[in-house]
């Protein structure tokens, strides 16, 4: 911003001149304009003059004065937000029976985002093009929905609530921690404590502090730019956000501002970046990892909109410069770094207590606190006359360009994309491969889907070799066959890093694959797309982005040759828990029931899949009508023998099925009447939980044809914990006396696969000890004498293999 800046002397007579930046200089309310910002105020001016998109600089100048009243309204009505029922539109002060009784909000962080958000409007209104936002800290959702309010800038169903003058600002109050249900259960007021799906323009919730800073460069295409505003404390400490220079690339990736609020504290304590040694610190920081950081006031509105600016500018350049052969990758990202107080405008400002509620105590009882409260949100009021015409102006600048609320980002929707044909086979061959063909044809069938894949560690020893070899990692430096500039694998010793990669790559086709004891990592950033993706569906404006998996191989049970830190089945147990329609949670056993699965995953929207799947060399069990029966249905009957009350043994895992059938032959032996069942998707057969989830069910019937209910004695031999399983399954194991779940069971160690079965519990003959039990008869009747003592614990675990 320093760049061929006025000098004081040039600014004054600026002034003199033109009277609307005299009038914007003086400032207003609590926004008070340095003279770094006025010098780049005026720069901006002419630039966008000179670039043919305001008629003349006094324009300009208006704009800002109306972003102003913008903001300090915005202010005023966060602070209202949190402690009162209602607004006084003449500016009066409020009385004890105007505060609520129990005030909440994320205050201080609120405040702090009005400038921001304010000058974001402002820039899209002086430029007349519709940038795409998100924000890191979606607690500080107040000022988003503030300034959306008073811009109008809402989706419908808030506009029908809060659209309609003071009675629509006063619901809007009520409603915010209001707590209000409907009758089924769910809050009824369009209006969240952090960005949801209600929120014009949101695209994420911001729950989960950090991710957005591992998101924002992989979110926008070619084309586009985003705004991402980024909180000091997940900046500073989460790692991966500082690795953005080595994934963006000017050809597939559209321009990404970060801004960080460095308001120097966290919830009860400074941020490092609180002092001047830690903020200069992190600038260091930011430029030998490739950031190209600008420092400004994060308390004025119009410091944002040049900063914003001129960080696009000087991205611009540098692509330019990088199209000519003088630069190379990484290019300097600029990151601007908003330096402001926690809470700026309101009591409290620069304290731990700015964080939630700044007032000593609650105005609606104590005396003291409503002084208070009246005292600082008086300087805040703008007259309402005064914000109506700023507010026409900034509607007038919505002409012929979108909405923020329907930013391009917001509504993405790729084009479907074209499958590529399925190869069956017919010879053992690890399930992988099918997912490793598929996804390069994938790619070549649909070169207009940017393509990611997420890779923590060992893309080869996953099996996922063709797909290194035709996508390759993305490195700024390659040395070998296997790496590009351009490649489309983000590689980071990150979980949390990688999965966002392609959680934000929303226009586009991604790919997962990482050990399923490490996927566990994922499952933040994971559950919080899902949630945000299910609350679009429930207020009919669904996600459009295309599903994908997140494949968790090298799993528990082909994993007994490292520690047990490799052997956990926590992953692929959480995913049940979320809501079926939005995850599936899928075991495909062999490499066509792997592949038969692919098409419907990558045909989805808004919605992702778990396969949990082995990388070693599989029997074929399925042929091409069975994998894409078992597809269908989740379910299919592998075998049966007939007789009287037949057992019903249920395999639900490639190696669980192995074991089934090795069981199956044993019963058939003996003479006793089964069924074999491979459960391949055991969400379809849970009791929904409510009626988005009964469209992700089995279909009518199938349940009974493949479990009907005469077959009471049943042994469920699962890749999961046991009592996971026959929890989401009990529709399926009804009664406890007549069944048995066998799975993992917390025990392993540097094992082979017999020994992870035999330690668990979970081989052949632990299912035959269990159907001995549930026929009532003796383990020996299944099992010959050492092997029943070996199950018993008092044998060589050896005469099982």
């Amino acid at each position: 911003m320093n760049q061929l800046l006025p000098s004081l002397g040039e600014l004054d007579r600026h002034a003199e001149a033109q009277p609307e930046f005299a009038c914007w200089r003086a400032g207003y309310g609590p926004f008070k304009h340095a003279l770094e910002t006025q010098a780049a105020v005026f720069r901006l001016a002419h630039q966008l003059v000179q670039a043919g998109l305001q008629p003349d600089v006094a324009s300009v100048y208006r704009l800002l004065q109306a972003i102003d009243r913008i903001g300090s309204a915005g202010l005023w009505l966060v602070v209202h937000m949190t402690y009162a029922r209602r607004i006084r539109l003449d500016g009066a002060a409020l009385t004890a029976e105007d505060f609520k009784p129990s005030p909440e909000g994320h205050t201080g962080g609120s405040l702090n985002m009005v400038p921001a958000y304010a000058g974001y409007l402002g820039l899209n209104a002086l430029t007349g093009s519709t940038r795409a936002w998100m924000m890191g800290q979606g607690h500080c959702v107040a000022a988003i929905e503030a300034l959306n309010l008073l811009t109008d800038n809402l989706h419908p169903e808030q506009a029908q609530v809060y659209g309609n003058g003071e009675a629509g600002i006063n619901r809007l109050l009520e409603d915010f921690y209001g707590y209000a249900q409907g009758a089924d259960g769910s809050p009824s007021a369009p209006l969240g404590s952090h960005v949801n799906a209600h929120t014009g323009g949101g695209i994420a919730e911001g729950g989960y502090l950090g991710f957005a800073e591992l998101q924002y460069a992989h979110l926008p295409l070619a084309g586009e730019t985003l705004v991402a505003f980024l909180s000091d404390g997940a900046a500073e400490e989460q790692r991966g956000s500082d690795w953005i220079p080595r994934w963006w690339r000017a050809e597939d990736c559209g321009v990404a501002l970060p801004i960080m609020i460095a308001n120097g504290r966290r919830i009860e304590q400074r941020t490092q970046l609180g002092t001047h040694e830690g903020l200069e610190g992190f600038r260091q920081h930011l430029s030998r990892c490739g950031f190209d950081p600008l420092t400004f006031d994060g308390r004025d509105p119009a410091a944002f909109v040049c900063t914003l600016w001129e960080m696009e500018q000087r991205l611009a350049r540098r692509m330019e410069e990088k199209s000519r052969g003088l630069l190379r990758y990484p290019l300097p990202i600029p990151y601007g770094i908003a330096e402001t107080e926690k809470g700026f405008g309101f009591y409290g400002a620069g304290s731990n207590a700015a964080h939630n509620l700044p007032l000593p105590g609650n105005p609606h009882v104590d005396d003291r606190s409503r002084e208070l409260f009246n005292r600082h949100a008086a300087p805040l009021f703008v007259p309402w006359k005064e914000l109506d015409a700023a507010r026409d102006l900034l509607a007038q600048s919505r002409h012929g360009r979108t909405a923020e609320r329907d930013n391009a980002l917001a509504l993405r929707r790729p084009a479907a994309p074209v499958m590529p044909p399925l190869n069956y086979r017919n010879q053992a061959c690890s399930p992988m491969r099918a997912v490793d063909d598929f996804f390069v044809e994938l790619t070549r069938a649909n070169p207009l889907l940017r393509p990611r894949v997420g890779n923590p560690d060992e893309l080869a020893s996953n099996r996922l070799g063709g797909v290194l070899k035709a996508l390759k990692h993305r490195v700024v430096d390659p040395e070998s066959e296997f790496e590009a500039v351009d490649g489309k694998i983000i590689t980071a010793l990150n979980e949390e890093a990688v999965v966002s990669a392609c959680l934000a790559n929303q226009g586009g086709l991604n790919l997962v694959a990482s050990y399923e004891a490490f996927c566990v990592k994922m499952l933040g950033a994971v559950r919080q797309s899902l949630i945000f993706s299910r609350q679009q569906k429930e207020v009919e404006r669904p996600a459009g982005w295309l599903g994908w998996p997140i494949i968790a191989t090298s799993h528990t049970w082909e994993n007994g040759k490292n520690q047990q830190s490799h052997q956990d089945t926590t992953f692929c147990e959480a995913l049940l828990g979320e809501m079926s329609d939005m995850v599936r949670v899928l075991f495909p056993a062999d490499h066509n029931s792997a592949l038969a699965l692919l098409p419907s995953i990558y045909q989805a929207r808004g919605a992702l899949a778990c396969l949990v799947m082995p990388k070693r060399e599989r029997p074929a069990v399925f042929n091409q009508e069975q994998a894409e029966q078992l597809a269908q249905d989740g379910a299919i009957i592998v075998d049966e023998q007939s007789g009287s009350d037949p057992i019903l043994l249920i395999a639900n895992g490639s190696y669980q099925l192995t074991e089934m059938q090795r069981a199956a032959g044993r019963l058939s032996e003996a003479g006793v009447a089964y069924r074999l069942i491979y459960l391949q998707e055991p969400g379809r057969f849970r009791a929904p939980r409510d009626r988005w989830e009964i469209e992700a069910l089995a279909t009518d019937g199938t349940a009974e044809r493949l479990f009907p209910e005469k077959m009471e004695m049943r042994v469920l031999l699962s890749h999961m914990r046991p009592e996971v399983a026959r929890g989401h399954l009990w529709p399926l194991l009804p009664d406890v006396r007549r069944n048995s779940v066998l799975g993992y069971r917390n025990r392993g160690g540097t094992l082979d696969e017999a020994g992870m079965q035999f330690a668990n519990r979970a081989s052949w003959a632990n299912v035959l000890a269990a159907c001995a039990r549930l026929l009532d008869v003796p383990r020996t009747s299944l099992l010959k004498p050492d092997e029943a003592a070996a199950v018993a614990g008092k044998g060589d675990p050896r005469v099982l293999r």
